[in-house]
């Protein structure tokens, strides 16, 4: 039987070569490393490998804009993200691409060897640690007593909408929006910052759907 083939990519020279010695470990054939995004979709394409282990940062192409080419070109290879980052809509954006795998880079090397059998099993294998926190963000959403308005205006920041196309899409004055805005700002307890209300919107995006 023929060992499973898997290309890794990582920026960081450490955590490539720890990934790369738990591979060989499990009996699975490293067919090429690469430390940038440029070179990891090279190899993808020239051997197809079952699998592919992509950061989701690095630089000239992100594992998410790999994993984006793959599905344009038909390329069969699963894709697992590893990612320092816990925001779900980061996770949303992987799921709809299909990915395989999202994995928490401070969890990779425990969670790798299982995420790679569920894979290779044709599942999928997500890191039960992005989950932990979003109940009690939901009832803290909740406590804040948010108007059903104010609710719909923040799924359209969420989507990265200004004011003004809040208010065309919504036949509303513009200075309603911006009334509402404060009000959840208040609400939320955020910071008065230029983009604060945004990237709660996109980090919570689960949440106020």
């Amino acid at each position: 039987m023929s060992k499973p083939t898997v290309i890794i990519a990582d920026d960081h020279p450490l955590l490539l070569k720890g990934l790369e010695d738990l591979l060989i470990e499990n009996d699975i054939e490293v067919l090429a490393t690469a430390n940038n995004g440029n070179e990891a979709f090279s190899k993808i394409e020239e051997f197809h490998p079952q699998l592919a282990i992509l950061d989701m940062e690095m630089p000239y192409k992100t594992g998410l804009e790999i994993a984006e080419a793959c599905k344009k070109l038909k390329i069969p290879t699963k894709i697992i993200l590893l990612t320092l980052h816990k925001e779900l809509y980061l996770f949303h954006q992987a799921k709809e691409l299909n990915l395989s795998g999202y994995l928490l880079k401070e969890f990779a090397l425990t969670e790798l060897s299982k995420a790679i059998e569920t894979v290779l099993n044709g599942n999928q294998f997500f890191s039960e640690k992005l989950f932990e926190n979003q109940e009690s963000d939901i009832a803290d959403l909740h406590q804040t007593n948010l108007t059903p308005s104010e609710k719909k205006i923040l799924r359209l920041i969420a989507e990265g909408l200004s004011s003004k196309e809040i208010a065309d899409k919504l036949f509303i004055a513009e200075r309603t929006v911006d009334k509402h805005r404060s009000n959840v700002i208040a609400k939320l307890k955020l910071e008065k910052k230029h983009n604060s209300l945004l990237l709660w919107a996109q980090k919570n995006r689960d949440i106020i759907n």
